[in-house]
């Protein structure tokens, strides 16, 4: 397993170098970590949600859009390239659901904290329906999705827990 793991991110190098399109489905170059690239990616997420926050909702609303949408797009082309469904390299999508899971939430450290660690708790565990989408979707469409709608719960019980409680 190890082997492997290292073996995919060898090509995940190779094919990265070669194509911009990898670069943004590698998370700007993180997803190449041989250690927890996901991780990696839902990290630089948090500066880029914080930033997207001082722009405005609308910014923010439309940015994240576009990282998903494009997203899809890239994701898969990068898994095809590969020949990998879902490369542990290709972290785009942690980083659009790490966007999604911080929109709503109040402004400040430690409300981004938790919405990274809810947001990693609920990508890593996979809970219905989180897995089962992961499981019946292909291409970048599920490469995407799965962080889609982990980033939704993790922000809505965040946005819960502030606003309602």
């Amino acid at each position: 397993m190890k082997l492997r793991f290292r073996r995919a991110h060898a090509t995940g190098a190779r094919a990265l170098g070669a194509d911009p399109a990898s670069w943004l489905a590698f998370g700007l170059g993180t997803g190449l970590s041989p250690v927890a690239p996901g991780t990696l990616g839902a990290l630089l997420g948090l500066p880029i949600a914080w930033g997207l926050r001082q722009a405005g909702p609308w910014a923010y609303a439309v940015a994240t859009v576009v990282v998903v949408v494009a997203g899809i797009g890239l994701c898969g082309r990068a898994a095809r390239r590969l020949g990998v469904h879902d490369h542990p390299g290709i972290n785009l999508d942690e980083v659009a659901g790490q966007l999604i899971a911080c929109a709503a939430i109040p402004a400040g450290w430690q409300w981004f904290a938790l919405a990274f660690v809810l947001f990693r708790l609920l990508d890593i565990a996979k809970p219905w329906p989180i897995g089962r989408i992961d499981r019946q979707l292909g291409g970048g469409l599920g490469i995407m999705a799965d962080d889609v709608v982990a980033g939704i719960g993790a922000g809505a019980v965040l946005w819960g827990v502030a606003f309602v409680a």
